[in-house]
Formats: C-alpha cells, sequence, structure tokens
C-alpha cells in the first residue's frame, strides 16, 4: 500500500511538471499555438557579398531542458563566413513541446 502512494505522488509531481512548464513559447514575430515554422530578417549590413551561410541552432523540450549555440559567432563558423552581408532567424514549434530558435548569418 505505501509503495503505491509514493508511486502515486510521482505521477502527480510530473504531471504538475509538465503542466507547469509546458506550451514553451518561441521567440517569432507572430505566434502559432498548435505548429510555428517560420523565417524572418534581422539586420542587414552593407557587405552585399553573399555567397555562404551558416546556420546556429538552440532547443527546448516542454520548456524543461533547452540546449544548444544560436550565437551569431556560431552561425558564423557554421558557414564559413568572415564578412556578413544579413542574419535571419527561424522560429519552430510543434505543440508547445519542441522549439527550435535558428540565427542564419549569410556573408562571405
Amino acid at each position: 500500500m505505501q509503495v503505491k502512494h509514493h508511486v502515486q505522488m510521482v505521477w502527480v509531481c510530473l504531471a504538475t511538471i509538465v503542466l507547469l512548464a509546458g506550451c514553451q513559447p518561441v521567440a517569432a514575430p507572430v505566434m502559432g499555438v498548435l505548429f510555428l515554422d517560420t523565417r524572418y530578417g534581422d539586420s542587414v549590413t552593407p557587405a552585399a557579398d553573399a555567397t555562404k551561410e551558416g546556420k546556429a541552432c538552440s532547443k527546448s523540450v516542454l520548456g524543461l531542458v533547452a540546449t544548444g549555440d544560436a550565437s551569431l559567432e556560431a552561425a558564423k563558423a557554421n558557414g564559413g563566413i568572415t564578412t556578413v552581408s544579413h542574419v535571419d532567424h527561424s522560429a519552430n514549434s510543434m505543440l508547445g513541446i519542441i522549439a527550435e530558435w535558428c540565427t542564419i548569418v549569410k556573408g562571405s
């Protein structure tokens, strides 16, 4: 009987954590509660030559665990870019359960 009570308490605690942390929003110019998949511009420099593209992303699961490096420097390194012509971002989310935010750099 005692073990059953502890198992029930664990499930109640897990359910509470999920309810409090679920539906993780992602920074985007628009919001999609059920599904979000958008790409948008952020900044442009005077450099006109954009022959390369680099992308760096961070991900979140239920708003409980977040990992990744979506920095401008990581995106530049991933694309082998030294001169930035413009920076974009993308945001993706499925029911707020899994979310991704990326920095996309174009340049040479």
